[in-house]
């Protein structure tokens, strides 16, 4: 083969970057497409609100007419200045098996970032947390969420090669709900509330939903910086207008939960949504024409939800907050006829978070990892 790297400068080139996953998978049964709209949002400078603070090159690797990989290369300067570092990143990673091909992309990145000063590479990370991140390590014979990265297992070969060590893990579990919600939340639940005078909200109409939503996202802004997660960076007023329009719709108000103080303001919430992989997969990333079908009969009933992000405010955290999230959570899924749960990934050395989840006896499900190297 003959390689050559393009940088992609035009909507076509766009649409075959896109596109690529889909043909590289087409066999696979475990992939799961992205929808085609989020990808084209997320990539489009004039649309996705974090090129205010990011930089961004897209390339794809070519033999001859034929594309035979793709990576992006992101240098988020906000999350440069929070953690006091110059690193690129390096996501939207696919490849035939191919080592030449893998290096070559790896290579255009590092060398773009090396030209903007950059002394790193890390990855697979998107331009925020809100995209998907963490190379898949193990569990690859497990159905991998929507919100997550599926590769084949080459990928960490190629990389490793590359002089690639590991930077952090984040894992997911599986858990079965139990027929009542363990008594460990359950009788803390009155306890709590009475004892910090907070209580669970149930929004009434679509505009209490989006209000809280919109708390819900500057929460995730303070406990997440708070704790000192992994590469966070705060969300801008821009991005959290995106995402409160973008996903609040489609919000089951069963499977949120808004923990309130006496003032009614938010101070902790947990989301939880429907397993949507085997949908997406029959939607084959597209809502129309026929798309929107599948999806749609998955949110209405499912067996399955994936328990998507968790946040207190630091005043309330390690108070038993997550208590009530649990109680109302559970509670409403065992009426939908929901018999498991996917803990979404969760950084390992996150040790605030990972215990709340031993009360269902966790099982391994899968571990996703980011990697770094010197560019130098």
């Amino acid at each position: 083969m003959s390689i050559s790297i393009k940088e992609v400068k035009c909507r076509k080139d766009l649409k075959s970057f896109i596109k690529f996953p889909d043909r590289l998978y087409k066999n696979d049964p475990l992939y799961v497409p992205s929808l085609y709209s989020d990808e084209l949002h997320t990539l489009d400078s004039k649309i996705n609100p974090a090129y205010d603070f990011c930089e961004a090159m897209l390339y794809l690797a070519m033999d001859g007419e034929k594309v035979v990989g793709r990576i992006a290369g992101i240098i988020n300067h906000h999350a440069n200045c929070d953690w006091d570092e110059r690193s690129v990143r390096f996501g939207w990673m696919e490849f035939i098996d191919d080592r030449q091909v893998s290096e070559m992309l790896i290579n255009k990145v590092a060398e773009w970032g090396k030209s903007h000063g950059m002394k790193y590479i890390k990855g697979p990370l998107g331009f925020t947390d809100m995209d998907k991140e963490g190379l898949l390590v193990e569990g690859f014979d497990h159905l991998p969420s929507i919100t997550c990265i599926y590769n084949f297992p080459y990928y960490k070969d190629h990389l490793e090669a590359l002089g690639f060590v590991k930077d952090v893990d984040w894992t997911q579990t599986l858990v079965d709900l139990p027929a009542e919600v363990p008594s460990v939340f359950k009788r803390s639940v009155s306890i709590i509330e009475e004892r910090y005078n907070i209580h669970v909200f149930n929004p009434k109409t679509k505009k209490q939903l989006f209000e809280k939503g919109r708390q819900m996202f500057y929460i995730i802004n303070e406990s997440f910086s708070d704790n000192k997660l992994y590469e966070f960076t705060k969300l801008t007023d821009s991005q959290i207008d995106g995402y409160v329009k973008e996903y609040m719709p489609l919000v089951n108000k069963k499977l949120v939960c808004f923990v309130v103080d006496e003032f009614n303001d938010l101070i902790g919430f947990g989301l939880a949504i429907p397993q949507l992989s085997k949908a997406m997969q029959k939607a084959r990333g597209r809502i129309f024409p026929l798309g929107f079908i599948p999806l749609l009969r998955a949110l209405k009933k499912n067996d399955t939800i994936e328990a998507l992000m968790i946040g207190v405010i630091p005043k309330f955290q390690q108070k038993g907050v997550h208590a009530l999230i649990f109680d109302y959570i559970h509670t409403n899924s065992l009426k939908m006829g929901v018999k498991q749960m996917i803990t979404n990934p969760q950084l390992e050395h996150n040790h605030k978070v990972q215990p709340i989840f031993d009360a269902y006896n966790p099982k391994p499900y899968i571990r996703r990892r980011s990697y770094k190297k010197s560019i130098d």
